[in-house]
Formats: structure tokens, C-alpha cells, sequence
């Protein structure tokens, strides 16, 4: 793969060639002939995950933070744990899924204020662009926030700071690198000597499926694809857990959690996040002309309808 950026490099965190490019702020379209463009600037002419830039979003930005912060705590992770785990809400198709997410808008995201589907659709098409052989890959770009169900009233109507934001463990020490970490201090987790070290409850090389991770559309999307027996491979469900773990795949933080399918996954999540990011931009896709695509890919992963 080969992705064209505009900085000198080279190679990637993925040791993939890198070729120099100038990218105009304008230039935000998917290519064809070279691989993914890593556009200069967020949605709102900012570079990506900036969460002190003067934007229109920041002060709301920084609020969720703050409320996502005090809130997730152990207990509260293992009460939506249990009362989400039962699937009890609905059956619906994948594609139905997709399509509610038309109606919502992720209040922590710094980079983008389009309805979730069109985020969906150009994560995924841009990972199909430059892994066409991955099919696996290019289904979960399409679905790893399909969790995000959770804010409809059909599903409880969670608060955002319930279902949306950077995920990180409970049951073990807040680490610094956590976007607005200065709002744990009002956790109530925070001074409990059994969460506050840093291992916590885990133990070194537990896994990271043994760990408590803050509540919200990752957790409960793998939950579902697990339930539904999903046919993707572990590191799709990786990614669908981890991709808002920014902790672990941007600052290296609980590495000591990891074990070694962890560390396997890890790469491709790597990969995936680059897409997850960067794809967020006004390039509009044309849903009908790619559904037929991953409609197909869906049968092949999932049953026609499922548990959620």
C-alpha cells in the first residue's frame, strides 16, 4: 500500500512506503491511482484530533469530555455490560442499522459534523481503494460504529457521553495520555486504591478481552457481532472494540494489559486507523451506486438479521 501524504517520511507506523505529496487544503478527495490522500485539515479547517483549536465544537467538545470522565466508572461499565449483553432490543439487518445512523451527529468528534453514514461510507471505500483484496476490512470500516444505535430511543437513548468518544480501561489507573485526563479527579474510581494502579484488577499479558473498557459504541458493537456469530476474523472484532482506544494505538499506553493475539491485531488496527481519521471529510459518496457491494459483503459475514 502506499499512501501519499505531504510531509518528508520514509515509511509509516505501518512500514509502508510513503510518497511525497503536496496536498492542497481543497484536495480532500478519495483517489484512485496512488492510494488514500491524507487531506491537510478536519472538516472545520483544523488539523485532525485538535481538541484546543478555536473551533465552533471546542467548548462542547471539552463539556463531554467532562461528563464522559466523572461517569464511566467500573460499576457503571458492568451494569450497561449486562443490561446491553442480553440483546433484547430489536432484530434488524445490518443495513438498517446503517441507515439509522442518518439521524445522529458524534458531539466528541473535533472533525466532523456529517450524519454517521457518510463517515461509514468513506471508511470504507477508502480502505477498499488500497486493500481491495481485504474484504473483512473494508465490512468493518462500514460497521465499527454501528454501536452508535444506542442514542436512538429505541435502544435507551443513551447520552452521548455514554456511546460516543475515546475509550480507555476502568478498574485500573486513568493514564494522562486520555484527551481532557484532568477531569478523572472528579471520578469516583479515581482515589479507590483497587482501580487506581496501574494494573488495577488485571494482571501483566492479561488480554485485553479481560479488560473493562469505558462504555459506548465499540464495546456494544462487538458485543453484537460476537452474540450474532460473526464470521470476520479476530482483528476485525479488534478494531470494532479498539478503534477509539487513542490511548493504546496513538500514546502506547496499556501495552502491559496486551497478549500476544492482542499484539497481532494491533497492526491492523494500526492500518484501519488511518482511514477512520482521515477519511473525515465534506467527499461525498454515492450510497446507492456502492450498497450492492456491501450488501453482499454482509451476507457473508453476518446473518440476515440480528440481535441487537
Amino acid at each position: 500500500m502506499t499512501i501519499l501524504i505531504d510531509h518528508h517520511s520514509d515509511h509509516n507506523d505501518a512500514g509502508d512506503d510513503i510518497v511525497e505529496k503536496n496536498v492542497t487544503e481543497e484536495e480532500t478527495e478519495l483517489v484512485l491511482d496512488g492510494g488514500f490522500v491524507a487531506p491537510h485539515t478536519n472538516s472545520f479547517g483544523h488539523t485532525f484530533r485538535d481538541y484546543d483549536a478555536q473551533s465552533e465544537r471546542r467548548r462542547s467538545v471539552e463539556e463531554f469530555y467532562k461528563t464522559n470522565h466523572i461517569g464511566q466508572t467500573v460499576d457503571f461499565v458492568r451494569r450497561m455490560r449486562e443490561e446491553y449483553g442480553k440483546l433484547n432490543r430489536t432484530e434488524m439487518s445490518i443495513w438498517e442499522c446503517c441507515e439509522l445512523l442518518n439521524e445522529f451527529v458524534d458531539e466528541s468528534d473535533p472533525d466532523l459534523d456529517e450524519p454517521q453514514i457518510e463517515h461509514l461510507l468513506q471508511t470504507a471505500e477508502a480502505i477498499r481503494k488500497d486493500y481491495p483484496d481485504e474484504d473483512w476490512l473494508h465490512l468493518t470500516g462500514l460497521i465499527h460504529d454501528l454501536g452508535k444505535v444506542l442514542l436512538h430511543p429505541s435502544f435507551g437513548e443513551l447520552p452521548q457521553w455514554a456511546v460516543v468518544g475515546d475509550t480507555y480501561p476502568v478498574g485500573c489507573a486513568f493514564d494522562e495520555s486520555i484527551v481532557h485526563h484532568k477531569y478523572f479527579k472528579e471520578n469516583p474510581d479515581f482515589n479507590n486504591p483497587s482501580y487506581n494502579t496501574e494494573h488495577g484488577i488485571y494482571k501483566e499479558g492479561c488480554g485485553l478481552d479481560n479488560v473493562f473498557m469505558s462504555w459506548g459504541h465499540d464495546d456494544y458493537m462487538y458485543l453484537v457481532a460476537k452474540a450474532n456469530k460473526t464470521t470476520l476474523p479476530s482483528a476485525g472484532l479488534f478494531i470494532i472494540r479498539y478503534h477509539s482506544f487513542y490511548a493504546l494505538h496513538k500514546s502506547e499506553a496499556y501495552k502491559h494489559l496486551m497478549n500476544d493475539e492482542d499484539r497481532e491485531n494491533m497492526k491492523w488496527l494500526k492500518v484501519f486507523n488511518k482511514y477512520d481519521l482521515y477519511s473525515k471529510s465534506k467527499v461525498r459518496i454515492n450510497v446507492e451506486e456502492v450498497k450492492p457491494y456491501y450488501l453482499s459483503l454482509i451476507n457473508k459475514y453476518f446473518p440476515a438479521k440480528l440481535k441487537w
